[in-house]
């Protein structure tokens, strides 16, 4: 592999699908996990900012796909079967993509009632250190903020917000909930090898989320080898020099190529990004050509 990458973190627009051409942003939240929209008003979000095709990608969540896949029809736009998942590489935290899964699957369904369960018992757990640090965040607040989601960070983080506890959603993070943080707390992961697996019974496409700075060529080279199908190149944490970094990994491997928003809205603040961090069609056709070949 080529040498790893040094460099900025914000997405080069220039990378990005021209407005004029038809394009698909392939890596959004809604109110099933940590966004802000619910599937019908992403979906209607997605279509008057001109985008062709949308996969929803919730956190252990494919509730959101029924409803958008339908909703799709009526803006005749495609919406992609998706999810994110965690796995543990290492001590390290790594995101992956799922592309056009059987959201019926009931193995995949199983695992993901599993490990909503295994996120409740988190949110517990951070509760209860931020007790212990003095902040009365009551759990009832959290869940309140995840609705029919499933509970993750996010929602501890928008709690201690609108609780007056923190300053900002990022403060939250950076003061208590972040990684090392006095009130951090793990989750539950799967190795790569088995999300893989479960990915490819699922019928579907697995891809390496936003990798960013802070993956070594030697836990690339460790993906790859596991079964990974691609890397998502496009994301807003991407700048012009990381995106042909891994662009040129995509091609040295014979991976495929994937991009996002990795739209959540609400308090995250990133609700413009819809729309700009899209990849063209072909990209798409690609990915459904390597699947059902």
């Amino acid at each position: 592999m080529s040498q790893k990458v040094e460099s900025g973190s914000t997405g080069d627009l220039s990378q990005v699908s021209p407005p004029s051409a038809s394009r698909a942003d392939l890596h959004t939240h809604t109110t099933h996990s940590d966004g802000a929209l619910s599937p019908y008003d992403l979906v209607q979000r997605a279509h008057s900012v001109g985008l062709n095709v949308l996969s929803i990608t919730d956190h252990d969540n494919v509730g959101a796909l029924d409803e958008a896949v339908e909703w799709g029809k009526s803006f005749d736009m495609e919406v992609i079967s998706g999810l994110e998942l965690s796995v543990s590489l290492g001590e390290k935290d790594v995101h992956i993509l799922a592309y056009f899964v059987d959201r019926r699957n009931q193995d995949l369904l199983d695992y993901l009632t599993f490990f909503r369960r295994e996120r409740l018992k988190r949110a517990e757990r951070i509760v209860q250190k931020l007790n212990s640090l003095s902040i009365p965040l009551r759990l009832e607040a959290v869940l309140q903020q995840a609705g029919i989601g499933s509970v993750g960070r996010p929602h501890v983080a928008n709690a201690l917000l609108d609780g007056g506890y923190v300053g900002s959603y990022h403060e939250a993070f950076d003061r208590y909930i972040g990684t090392g943080g006095p009130a951090f707390e793990k989750k539950y992961q799967l190795s790569p090898i088995d999300a893989f697996k479960m990915i490819t019974a699922a019928g579907g496409l697995s891809f390496l989320a936003h990798p960013g700075k802070y993956l070594s060529e030697f836990d690339l080279s460790q993906l790859i080898k596991s079964g990974l199908d691609g890397i998502e190149v496009v994301h807003p944490a991407h700048d012009e020099k990381l995106m042909g970094y891994y662009r040129g990994l995509v091609n040295q491997y014979f991976l495929l190529e994937s991009g996002g928003s990795d739209f959540h809205g609400g308090k995250k603040n990133d609700d413009h990004t819809l729309g700009l961090f899209t990849v063209p069609m072909h990209v798409v056709e690609t990915m459904r050509s390597r699947l059902f070949s």
